[in-house]
């Protein structure tokens, strides 16, 4: 190791900035007060620590230089994807750190419509890679979470993500095919069954699958560069359904079963205190551009017209304030295959108790998959975080009911402090489940939502005072939704440094895991933290 005790001292700062804009060039170094404070909080924590410097890389051949050299300095690196964790995926243990912005390298390197695959930069969002491919009728499996305007892929399988395409497909793992990846002194690691010129990746299983080693890592063990994923034809053909059931019990027996059935490409459901959040926010009436999306995802301008008008007429008015309403998408080949499809989900609602209610959320979800975060805080200026677990589909409704149960516990402190709380739900292909407990509390926003949320949305929200003792009591719950998590078993995306991953593992498997981190990262010093590894 090459850390001095002095570090980080002025002179050893000046020299690596210098060693990086060697590589880089110097206007992607930077060090400036506003961005290292931006790069050193998520959307929940916010570090005691400053980043020293955040390095752009333009290429793989200069993000392996900048590992090479950081390697050479001693110096932690963190790597950043688009900086929409909330578990302190990214932020730094220590004020000798540097923050990798891989936003440049965001480049759709080769698009192979015959092989039926594409390798995009680590860089490049959900959305412009999805705008690429609709250009030739051609999708990823799984095709992105709804923060895809921003999250990148790199990102997304270092940290994993639910819900477009995740019904039939799974997360967005499962449609990767191989890896180009820099390990913590430079080195550059390739996965996959490459072809005759070795760079030119069409199959993940060939032995070891090494590229699974990667994938939901959260940046410890390399930083992805490169990712190659498998392509489909678009489907042809989708249809839309809501229901409304009475009990979280009856929704998430419903989904279960309609996981098991395949009949959904994604579900999305929400309990009653999501939807009283969404009631507090902006009409659908007067929100123009969700209104023009819809028109514009229609296959003819009158079908979209009386579309975008019975959405602008029904407004939201249409879920009842104590229900769980769900919505289900349905993507197919053919037009019978989506109508049996959904045929078959509105037998399985009833079966559960479920009434058939108006589809517009549904529709809304397909036509503006990618909107602006503006969520992340909520209707009243309100900070903004989840917890989450995946969860097997028998033990759901146990999961949920324990959560319930703590919340029910922590009633008098969330009254006290002004915290309220909702739920998401979605499937992951035909066996499991993605539960995830949202709070809300009043605690004013920060740089991080400054970055993504639209000026316009922002500045009609109050900027609320900092509030410690609320944020302390949201820690709490979130620390109590994982040890729930860990009862039942789940697994979960975006480990950061919020769930017991190493806990959950058996002797062998952490032997494995450290002797793998050993190799890849000897000295530590690649997002420390992470993963439950040493800081």
């Amino acid at each position: 190791m090459n850390t001095a005790t002095s570090w980080p001292s002025n002179s050893r700062i000046a020299d690596l900035k210098a060693a990086m804009a060697a590589i880089v060039g110097s206007g992607n170094v930077r060090d400036d007060a506003a961005l290292r404070a931006l790069y050193s909080e998520d959307v929940f924590a916010v570090s005691p620590h400053k980043v020293a410097l955040v390095v752009a890389p333009q290429s793989t051949d200069q993000l392996a230089a900048v590992m090479a050299a950081a390697h050479q300095a001693g110096v932690e690196v963190a790597p950043r994807g688009a900086g929409m964790s909330y578990t302190g995926g990214y932020i730094p243990t220590s004020d000798h750190s540097i923050s990798l912005d891989l936003s440049a390298m965001d480049r759709i390197l080769a698009l192979n419509p015959d092989d039926m695959t594409v390798t995009v930069e680590a860089g490049c969002s959900w959305a412009a890679l999805n705008a690429a491919l609709a250009e030739k009728g051609l999708r990823t499996p799984f095709w992105g979470p709804m923060s895809g305007i921003y999250s990148t892929i790199g990102g997304g399988i270092s940290q994993l993500n639910a819900m477009f395409g995740a019904g039939h497909h799974g997360t967005s793992s499962e449609s990767v095919i191989a890896l180009t990846v820099v390990l913590a002194d430079g080195r550059i690691l390739r996965t996959g069954a490459r072809g005759p010129d070795g760079n030119t990746p069409f199959y993940r299983h060939f032995g070891p699958d090494l590229t699974g080693l990667f994938c939901g890592d959260c940046g410890t063990l390399g930083v992805k560069a490169e990712i190659t994923l498998r392509l489909m034809r678009a489907p042809a053909h989708e249809d839309h359904a809501s229901f409304s059931f009475k009990t979280a019990d009856d929704l998430l027996r419903a989904m279960a079963e309609m996981a098991r059935a395949g009949v959904a490409c994604e579900m999305c459901a929400f309990d009653p205190g999501l939807t009283k959040v969404r009631l507090k926010r902006m009409s659908l009436m007067s929100d123009v551009k969700t209104l023009g999306a819809v028109v514009a995802k229609e296959k003819s301008v009158g079908k979209g017209l009386m579309a975008a008008a019975k959405i602008a007429l029904g407004g939201r008015n249409f879920i009842e304030p104590t229900d769980f309403p769900l919505h289900v998408i349905a993507e197919g080949r053919s037009a019978a295959a989506v109508a049996d499809d959904m045929a078959q989900a509105r037998q399985i609602a009833r079966r559960f108790d479920g009434s058939e209610i108006e589809n517009s959320i549904a529709k809304v979800i397909r036509a503006m998959p990618f909107p602006p975060p503006n969520s992340m805080l909520g209707p009243e200026g309100e900070s903004w975080a989840p917890a989450h677990g995946i969860v097997s589909l028998t033990n759901a409704p146990a999961f949920y009911a324990a959560i319930e149960a703590l919340f029910s516990e922590m009633a008098g402190a969330f009254q006290q402090h002004g915290i309220y709380t909702g739920y998401l739900f979605t499937s992951l292909s035909t066996n499991a489940l993605l539960i995830e407990p949202v709070f809300y509390w009043p605690n004013g926003y920060r740089p991080v939502h400054e970055a993504m949320m639209e000026a316009s949305h922002l500045a009609g929200l109050p900027k609320l005072p900092a509030n410690p003792e609320a944020t302390a009591v949201v820690t709490r719950a979130r620390q109590g939704v994982a040890q729930i998590a860990a009862r039942f078993g789940c697994g979960h995306f975006q480990i950061g440094r919020a769930y017991p991953y190493r806990q959950s593992r058996d002797a062998a498997s952490l032997a494995l895991l450290d002797a793998v981190k050993a190799l890849v990262d000897p000295d530590g010093k690649l997002n420390p933290g992470g993963l439950g590894f040493p800081q």
